[in-house]
């Protein structure tokens, strides 16, 4: 598994077989603190639950003692003293019922807004940090983060309550049996220290099991996120075999894991279920020893045994928060690790004036370095002038999408400065930079969703008039008023019920919905025909809402549109200008765009283009009007 860059450290750097009492209880008090009304109802719920249980052994006592046995010495039933008895045991029941009403509630309460606040704050950290961060983590695993192991750091709190009135049980317990008698009070004292001793051991000897288990079900997670995100592509390549066999593989190493931890619960389980009711035992064997030396009378006996016999399963309580405890430290952990991931992109405070006016974007001596050091931008100086469009062309590898991300400020130059209208992209408010900017990349992101929830994502004033003039502009108002309920159409999850290139110009529509002032588009066209991808260009270069326009651009009918194109050789500028010139002028450039041209030749002479994504119905009216 990979952590978060900028943690403190790894899983494996913190001991797994000590200090897991003491940060279990330390991960307790926090979830505490975040939910301390339910815990309260919860834990007063349980104390009074408990309180009754004691009760109820000194009431089922007294109702041996005065009731049961002189009725059977004397022969007579005093009707009476019988119903007497009988609404003292029918009463305390019910108090007894509600109390515990009363802890379940609290319990689940607390531990289901736990969850939620963590989830919620995962998701925020998910949003906060860079694409570069996530770039390294794969979709499975912080699935997991979210899920499983917030579920696995919350599980103590589920008998947490039921716990803390056992303890309170515990303790009036002790006096109670040191006020009977003093041998009795011996066994009590040595049966609960044993058993929070040996729920100790336990933890401390299931905290690597769990971590491991916690591991391999993120990997799991990932490994069938995967399989099942790339399902088009593992059964076009014949993968499924492979796939199932990999998956298989991670499944089986969980499948082991937690036989290890149910191994070591089947050791440690009936000794810690046992001894409890071995300490009933001994009690009675006690109690019987002390009542025939006239210690004790026989109400206070069956007192003594009624009460070992109710407290030998709420102990069991404790047990349950303690065996829970090293699933819970490794699954805090693994929450924190999120929580504590650096590289947050911060902003500044400067806004933008909100005009529609095109934008100025600015590169000045700009060099990106990956974090493994190596620099994929050199010095990169260049204008793309307010109302123009220019097209950055070069090798794969050579740093065009980089540069876009540079201009969307989803990374940060490592030197130098990207400047809008004059304004350090670093300096700019979040808000202001979205309002002003917008970025389309090549593989399209849909939601599953409405095509209109699609194109507003929620944004204010976003009209359906305006949504229209967003789908002219990119060329899919055709297919959207085809489907069979236009913009309210369902699309389906990553929009599955369209083609590649439907895809791509919803995503363009949605970006020119808010009336971008800075276009970005990296290679955001290159799933539609090269004609309706001309069309769509054109179309741009002449709305009435006119924006700069930086394009990542391959084909030579996209390149000659641009104002000016500059050519990146390994993250350096190696020639600009406009398209013709630099036909004549740089034969490296020619001879790149050139060999384009004639794969785009051989493609469409090999039949490319009949694929059924390229030869939608829309695209073919789109091609006749053109």
């Amino acid at each position: 598994m990979t952590l978060p860059t900028g943690t403190a450290a790894s899983l494996d750097d913190q001991p797994a077989d000590d200090r897991i009492l003491r940060q279990g209880l330390r991960n307790i008090g926090d979830m505490i603190r975040l939910e301390p009304k339910p815990f309260a109802v919860g834990a007063v719920g349980a104390m009074a639950n408990t309180a009754m249980t004691l009760f109820l052994s000194f009431v089922v006592g007294w109702v041996v003692s005065s009731i049961a046995v002189p009725a059977y010495e004397s022969g007579e039933v005093v009707l009476g003293t019988v119903m007497i008895g009988v609404a003292a045991l029918l009463g305390t029941s019910i108090i007894r019922f509600s109390t515990m009403c009363a802890r379940r509630i609290g319990a689940g309460v607390m531990m289901f807004g736990v969850q939620a606040h963590w989830r919620r704050q995962i998701t925020r950290r998910y949003l906060a940090l860079p694409v570069s961060w996530h770039q390294k983590h794969p979709t499975g695993t912080l699935l997991s983060n979210a899920n499983a192991d917030v579920e696995a750091a919350t599980r103590p709190l589920a008998p947490l309550p039921f716990a803390v009135g056992t303890l309170f049980m515990v303790v009036i317990a002790m006096g109670a049996f040191f006020w009977i008698d003093w041998a009795i009070a011996l066994v009590a004292l040595g049966m609960f220290p044993t058993l929070f001793a040996l729920n100790a051991l336990f933890a401390t000897k299931m905290a690597p099991r769990a971590k491991r288990a916690q591991e391999l079900r993120a990997e799991v997670s990932a490994v069938g996120h995967e399989s099942f995100d790339g399902a088009l592509v593992v059964k076009a390549m014949g993968r499924e075999a492979a796939e199932t066999e990999r998956f298989s593989a991670t499944a089986e190493e969980l499948r082991d894991a937690m036989i290890g931890v149910g191994r070591l619960r089947a050791a440690f389980e009936p000794a810690i279920s046992g001894l409890p009711e071995i300490g009933v035992l001994v009690a009675l064997l006690v109690g019987l020893a002390r009542f025939e030396a006239g210690a004790i009378d026989l109400g206070q006996l069956v007192t003594v045994s009624f009460m070992f016999s109710v407290l030998a399963f709420p102990v069991r309580a404790i047990g349950w928060v303690l065996g829970d405890l090293p699933g819970s430290v490794v699954g805090r952990r693994r929450v924190d690790h999120v929580l504590s991931a650096t590289g947050d992109m911060t902003y500044g405070q400067a806004e933008l004036p909100e005009t529609t006016a095109p934008a100025r974007l600015e590169f000045d001596a700009v060099a990106y370095a990956y974090p493994d050091g190596k620099e994929a931008l050199h010095e990169v100086t260049f204008t793309v002038e307010a109302g123009t469009t220019v097209a950055l062309v070069g090798a794969t590898g050579s740093g065009k999408s980089t540069l876009a991300h540079l201009a969307a400020r989803l990374i940060d130059p490592t030197r130098g400065t990207v400047t809008l209208d004059g304004s350090d992209l670093r300096d700019l408010t979040h808000a202001s930079l979205a309002r002003t900017t917008a970025l389309v990349q090549q593989i399209p992101f849909v939601f599953d969703d409405t095509v209109r929830a699609n194109l507003a994502l929620d944004r204010p004033g976003l009209t359906d008039d305006r949504l229209w003039d967003a789908l002219v502009a990119a060329g899919a108002e055709k297919f959207t008023a085809a489907l069979e309920q236009g913009l309210d159409t369902e699309v389906g999850e990553r929009g599955t019920t369209l083609s590649g290139g439907q895809r791509q110009r919803l995503t363009l529509a949605r970006a020119l919905a808010g009336r971008p002032r800075l276009l970005i588009l990296d290679d955001a066209t290159s799933a539609v025909d090269p004609k309706v991808e001309s069309q769509i260009l054109t179309g741009l270069k002449d709305s009435a809402d006119v924006a700069s326009v930086l394009v990542v651009a391959y084909r030579r009918a996209t390149i000659a549109l641009a104002d000016e194109v500059v050519f990146l050789e390994d993250g350096r500028i190696t020639a600009r200008g406009p398209h013709q010139e630099l036909l004549k002028t740089h034969q490296p450039y020619a001879d790149l765009v050139t060999a384009y041209e004639r794969a785009e030749a051989e493609r469409e002479f090999e039949g490319e283009f009949d694929d059924p994504e390229f030869n939608d119905p829309d695209f073919k009216d789109e091609e006749t009007a053109a």
